[in-house]
């Protein structure tokens, strides 16, 4: 079943269901309601697993994980409105798991790094994989913490109190974490402004 078929799936009109009604239905046994959450936020989990671990396996086993044991364990869910917070910080801190778990870092290939412009010119295009290699590189220089935080923050644009509640600290040791972070990141892409 597509998208809009699960969305709209007992509702009169065609009317679009918000993220509670879905987490309430998914908590009550609707397999397709749950299966509408997972593809509206995979793809967001995806990307900060993979931003985190540099491996497109490792985030690929990251967020299916996460999104079992979210399942299983829906209705330990108090507040509806909470779920997307809920991924956020499951999947930050299996992905600070899986970081702590090996040494050294990997390294992502930019030749599998999907870049956000598919532009036709070569040099345009050898110029952002640079400067994503740069990235990349940036990001893995930072400690663990500070990478959770600020791709949080600057990536999937959550507050600070989402993140301090994701990564388990005060939302002042996420804004001194965050700080760090874009110092350090600014240094190190000093040459690509």
């Amino acid at each position: 079943m597509h998208g809009r078929d699960a969305v709209t799936a007992g509702t009169h009109l065609g009317e679009v269901l918000d993220d509670p009604t879905l987490v309430a239905r998914a908590r009550d046994g609707d397999v397709r309601a749950y299966e509408e959450l997972v593809r509206r936020y995979q793809g967001r989990m995806y990307r900060l697993a993979l931003r985190m671990l540099g491996s497109a396996g490792d985030a690929e086993d990251v967020v299916q994980e996460v999104f079992l044991t979210v399942w299983r364990r829906l209705e330990q869910l108090a507040d509806d409105r909470a779920f997307v917070g809920w991924l956020y910080r499951s999947v930050t801190n299996r992905c600070l798991n899986v970081i702590r778990a090996r040494r050294p870092v990997t390294d992502v290939d930019p030749d599998d790094t999907e870049t956000r412009r598919g532009d036709a010119r070569p040099e345009r295009a050898a110029e952002v994989s640079a400067q994503m290699a740069a990235l990349t590189t940036a990001l893995a220089g930072l400690t663990p913490e500070q990478r959770a935080c600020w791709l949080l923050r600057e990536v999937h644009g959550r507050s600070y109190e989402e993140i301090a509640e994701a990564v388990s600290t005060s939302p002042t040791a996420v804004r001194g974490r965050i700080a760090r972070a874009r110092a350090q990141l600014a240094e190190v892409m000093q040459p690509w402004r």
